[in-house]
């Protein structure tokens, strides 16, 4: 990732209030795949005066503006992470929720080869398993 989330908006022409600049460090510094929920609690910790909805309106700005991936494991909420972060795969603990983040160069192959095979350049794609943890007897 070669610039902030701040800087790709900036650099589309998104007018960047200071509300809008706090959800994007949130975003930026966020770890995990949070929903608007959460990123309303995280970014009202650093500035009492986001609302929700105003949330909301941003995520929708930036996932249009192709700066946020949005993401649906399932579970019926909506998380997102930043679009330009380095391509990974995604394990769902069903029990959990736990989203875990992985790279396979074995998978990676693979989806490259069945698209040869069926005729195709493979110019992207999103992989998500669902699982739960293995007895640990």
């Amino acid at each position: 990732m070669s610039d902030t989330i701040i800087a790709r908006c900036e650099a589309k022409g998104l007018r960047m209030t200071g509300q809008r600049r706090t959800i994007a460090q949130v975003l930026q510094q966020s770890e995990d795949h949070p929903d608007v929920e959460e990123l309303y609690s995280r970014a009202s910790e650093v500035d009492s005066g986001i609302s929700i909805a105003t949330v909301y309106r941003t995520v929708k700005l930036f996932e249009e503006a192709g700066i946020l991936e949005r993401l649906e494991f399932g579970d019926g909420r909506a998380r997102y992470e930043d679009a330009e972060r380095d391509h990974h795969d995604h394990l769902i603990d069903m029990q959990s929720g736990e989203v875990i983040e992985f790279v396979d160069p074995e998978i990676e192959a693979l989806q490259e080869k069945i698209a040869a095979k069926l005729g195709y350049k493979l110019k992207g794609h999103r992989l998500e398993l669902y699982g739960v943890p293995l007895d640990q007897d």
